[in-house]
């Protein structure tokens, strides 16, 4: 009986002393503060576990590094583009595009995002032509290839890679391949196994080294492939059969991906070599040959990272400078709609104030709980105005915000706090009218096979339902 007492006593101060942590040392969003805090007082022992796992902050040391030659040029470059924009003297190739220098400051003072302008664009909104365009370049490739992705399979597309990856190594290519941990747990060991005796580089991201891993909550959701330095991809599609839409859960596998010729495909490779160092003891030191120059049209464009590493949720905060700015429309299409409520008070405002808002989301989850607290924060904006759509013809992957046609952003990032607080991101941000109208007519085929949930319908969802939203809803800041 003493030894039970001595033990709930100390799981009490431990959980006390926890929540002192929570609320005051961690400084954690409100809502996030109270959800754990409410989690350890109804389930001591196991919240308290359960935090350890999935609520302790990441280390505020810095978890990417990289020799000072390539910083410096990045930092040298910021500045001075920095400059240019504060003294009203940098260049645009578009000049209407000069209405939107404060979200280009935003992203070079918050990021170090580089601004380039001669990049030629392609969107591709199917598995199938993403793939064999990614493999046809890879097939291409002279000097190296560089593969990242979450989720990586051991199925049918994962051996088109590999046998494409093992090839290139054989002709004396690069090849180096880094996925996630947590995202690729299913991938078969032998499959690894094939490619490293084959050559090919393999590393994941945040490995389990004990029983328990205890960075399972942060994950690196990028999806970057980087072919000899100067062809770049970047988008919403990860390596599995499912993406190619022959998945007999999920049918159409709708996703947007970007092939991006130019400079910022340089901006792309530093944060391949960046997550690489992290998850390698074999370190990429700086080499021009990683880095090629090659213009291909004059798009402009700011590669943005985020993780929870950083001071500032740098690809949340692009979406709500996009948000301020509209003075017609706002499209977006997310498989998740969590916003927290800075983000969900500036699209309420962009409503209030005119402009058109249309929100499209998937007609079936692949996270029942994502998707239901999804629904009902559209409920939230149809009150408010806003125009929600289900997209049926099989599942919406795609993250895509597009802006009274002239800017836009396309990348990995779920409109949900996810995405924004844990999870390690990349988005294109898109200066181009051209590319944007692409973007635009996608959106507008997509409505042609989405329904529209109105308000009417919105409170015909039945008691379940309501309940299941409401439950969802709570436990969404820890979702």
């Amino acid at each position: 009986m003493g030894i039970t007492s001595l033990l709930l006593g100390l799981t009490f101060i431990l959980n006390i002393a926890l929540a002192i942590s929570i609320i005051f040392l961690e400084r954690k969003d409100p809502t996030s503060s109270w959800a754990w805090v409410m989690v350890l007082l109804f389930i001591p022992i196991l919240g308290f576990f359960l935090y350890l796992i999935f609520g302790k902050p990441i280390s505020n040391r810095k978890i990417f590094s990289w020799d000072k030659k390539s910083r410096l040029g990045v930092k040298t470059t910021v500045q001075s583009q920095l400059r240019l924009l504060e003294e009203n003297q940098f260049e645009f190739n578009q000049p209407d595009l000069i209405e939107h220098k404060d979200l280009v400051y935003l992203h070079l003072k918050n990021d170090e995002a580089i601004y380039t302008q001669n990049n030629g664009v392609d969107i591709f909104t199917d598995g199938q032509s993403k793939f064999d365009a990614l493999l046809e370049d890879i097939e291409n490739a002279k000097k190296h290839v560089h593969i990242q992705y979450y989720i990586m399979r051991s199925d049918g597309l994962g051996n088109r890679l590999a046998d494409m990856l093992i090839k290139k190594v054989n002709e004396g290519v690069e090849v180096r391949v880094l996925y996630d941990d947590m995202g690729s747990r299913s991938l078969k060991s032998s499959y690894i196994k094939r490619l490293k005796k084959a050559g090919v580089m393999v590393e994941a991201f945040f490995p389990s080294r004990f029983i328990v891993n205890f960075k399972i909550n942060y994950r690196n959701h990028r999806k970057l492939a980087i072919i000899d330095g100067y062809i770049g991809y970047l988008g919403g599609f990860n390596v599995g059969d499912e993406y190619l839409g022959i998945n007999k859960k999920f049918g159409y596998w709708r996703d947007t991906h970007l092939r991006v010729i130019g400079d910022a495909v340089q901006s792309m490779q530093t944060r391949f070599i960046l997550d690489w160092n992290q998850a390698s003891r074999d370190n990429i030191s700086y080499n021009e040959s990683y880095y090629e120059t090659l213009s291909a049209g004059n798009v402009g464009m700011q590669i943005v990272t985020s993780g929870p590493d950083s001071e500032y949720e740098q690809i949340k905060n692009g979406y709500i400078k996009m948000i301020m700015e509209a003075n017609e429309y706002i499209y977006i299409q997310t498989p998740y709609f969590i916003p927290d409520e800075s983000l969900r008070d500036a699209l309420k405002i962009a409503v209030l104030s005119g402009v058109h808002v249309k929100i499209m989301i998937p007609n079936k989850p692949d996270h029942p709980f994502v998707y239901w607290a999804t629904l009902s924060y559209c409920g939230d904006l149809i009150q408010a105005g806003a125009e929600i759509f289900i997209y049926q013809n099989g599942f919406l992957h795609a993250k895509t915000i597009i802006v009274d046609g002239r800017i836009a952003s396309v990348g990995t990032a779920n409109i949900d706090v996810r995405s924004f607080r844990l999870n390690f991101e990349v988005n294109a941000f898109l200066y181009d009218s051209e590319v944007v109208d692409r973007l635009l007519n996608k959106f507008d085929t997509d409505l042609e096979k989405s329904t529209q949930m109105t308000m009417k319908l919105y409170e015909q969802r039945s008691i379940g339902i309501r309940f299941k939203e409401s439950i969802s809803r709570l436990i969404s800041p820890v979702l």
